[in-house]
């Protein structure tokens, strides 16, 4: 693991596109500005992982889900990323679509939330 810890990327919404759920084996088209910067990390020596949901149920399931991404990464010039739906104490960012940063220790947010949930 990269000393400075790792960073997480959220798939759907973020480094691929979603509009709706088409089941555990449709991941859509890669996001370019985000996938370039992601690119940009790991060439940079930093340790991105996905963050997602979708490794949540099912561990069989997850497992099939975890080689439908990695086939998805190599198909879009992503080595094997780790994918998971945990946090720890090494993540240090998380981009993600439905995240809102707040100040720490304050529990203010630092922008506005886009679904109006303030």
């Amino acid at each position: 693991m990269s000393a400075a810890g790792w960073i997480g990327v959220d798939l759907d919404g973020t480094l691929a596109y979603y509009d709706k759920w088409r089941g555990h084996q449709h991941i859509g088209f890669p996001i370019r500005p985000m996938m370039d910067r992601v690119k940009r990390w790991i060439a940079d020596g930093r340790l991105v992982k996905i963050f997602t949901a979708r490794v949540s149920g099912d561990p069989a399931e997850a497992e099939e889900v975890r080689r439908s991404i990695g086939s998805w990464c190599a198909l879009n010039g992503l080595p094997q990323l780790e994918v998971t739906c945990v946090k720890d104490y090494h993540m240090i960012e998380l981009w993600d679509d439905r995240a809102v940063q707040v100040v720490a220790n304050e529990g203010i947010p630092v922008g506005k939330s886009t679904r109006g949930l303030e």
